[in-house]
C-alpha cells in the first residue's frame, strides 16, 4: 500500500465538508428505514439525494466496478451486500454503508439500523458494536498507535461475548477511497503506526454474534458469517488533530459522544 498522506488544511476543510454532507444523507435516511422498504429503493433514493440535493457524487458507484451507490448488509451479511428488491422485515438489522465525494475528497460512513422492533439480542449486538467503534475513536490522538485503536475495539467486543471480523478493516481515505494505512479492529497497545496530525482514516468494526469466520458469496462481493449468525457494523471517517480526534462524518445526535 502507498505511503500515509498527511492532509493539508485545505484538504481537511474539503474532507470536513464531504463528511458533513454525508451526515446529512444519514439524517434523511433515518426517516426511511422501516419495515417494507427495499434496500434497492434506498439505493435509488441515496443516489438521487447525493447527486441532486447535495451536488456531490456517490463514490462507491463504479469503484472497483461495484454496481450500486451503497452497500446494504442485512442480518448475517457482514459487509459489501448488494441492495435488493426484498422488503426489510420487522426485526431485521441492516448496515447501510455510503461513500460521498465532493470537491475531490471522499467521506465514508455506515450505520446499522434496527428495523421495526428488534429482538433484545439483535439490539444488544448493534449497541455494543456502536460502543466498540467509539472505543476505537476515543483511542485516536497523536502519539497513540493503530494497535491502540484495534485493542480498544477488540477488548470491548470480547468483554461482551462477541467476535471481531479480521478479514476486513478500516483504511486511510482522502482523494482515494482506500489509502494507507490499514486500520485493523484488533491489535496490541503501542504496536503499529504512530498517529500523527493530518492523518485521515476510517474506523469501521464488524462484530459477530458467533464466530469471526466469514465467506464470500458467488457474486464475489457479498460477505456473510460462516455460521449464519448476526453481524453488525458502524463506521466513521476521522481526522487526527493536534490534540486528539475529529469525527468528520459526525451526525448531530452524536455530538455529546466526543
Amino acid at each position: 500500500m502507498s505511503k500515509v498522506v498527511l492532509k493539508s488544511p485545505d484538504a481537511i476543510n474539503k474532507m470536513r465538508h464531504a463528511g458533513q454532507l454525508l451526515a446529512r444523507v444519514f439524517s434523511e435516511l433515518d426517516q426511511r428505514m422501516r419495515p417494507g422498504v427495499t434496500t434497492a429503493a434506498i439505493n435509488h433514493w441515496v443516489e438521487h439525494y447525493i447527486r441532486n440535493e447535495l451536488g456531490a457524487r456517490p463514490a462507491s458507484l463504479g469503484q472497483y466496478d461495484y454496481p450500486f451507490s451503497l452497500n446494504a448488509s442485512p442480518n448475517h451479511v457482514v459487509c459489501h451486500g448488494f441492495p435488493t428488491d426484498s422488503p426489510l422485515q420487522d426485526g431485521d438489522i441492516v448496515n447501510i454503508d455510503i461513500t460521498l465525494e465532493k470537491h475531490g475528497y471522499i467521506a465514508d460512513s455506515s450505520k446499522t439500523y434496527c428495523i421495526g422492533q428488534a429482538s433484545e439480542a439483535s439490539q444488544r449486538l448493534v449497541d455494543v458494536t456502536y460502543q466498540a467503534m467509539w472505543r476505537g475513536i476515543h483511542a485516536v490522538k497523536p502519539g497513540n498507535t493503530l494497535g491502540d485503536i484495534g485493542h480498544a475495539i477488540a477488548a470491548f467486543a470480547k468483554l461482551n461475548g462477541y467476535s471481531v471480523v479480521r478479514d476486513y478493516c478500516g483504511h486511510g481515505i482522502g482523494q482515494q477511497m482506500h489509502e494507507a494505512p490499514d486500520v485493523l479492529h484488533f491489535g496490541s497497545p503501542g504496536k503499529g503506526i504512530k498517529l500523527r496530525p493530518g492523518m485521515t482514516f476510517t474506523i469501521e468494526p464488524m462484530i459477530n454474534q458467533g464466530s469471526a469466520t466469514t465467506r464470500t458469496l458467488a457474486d464475489q462481493w457479498t460477505v456473510v458469517t460462516e455460521d449464519q449468525m448476526l453481524s453488525a457494523q458502524w463506521e466513521h471517517t476521522v481526522l487526527v488533530t493536534d490534540k486528539g480526534v475529529e469525527v468528520l462524518t459526525l451526525r448531530p445526535e452524536e455530538a455529546p459522544l466526543i
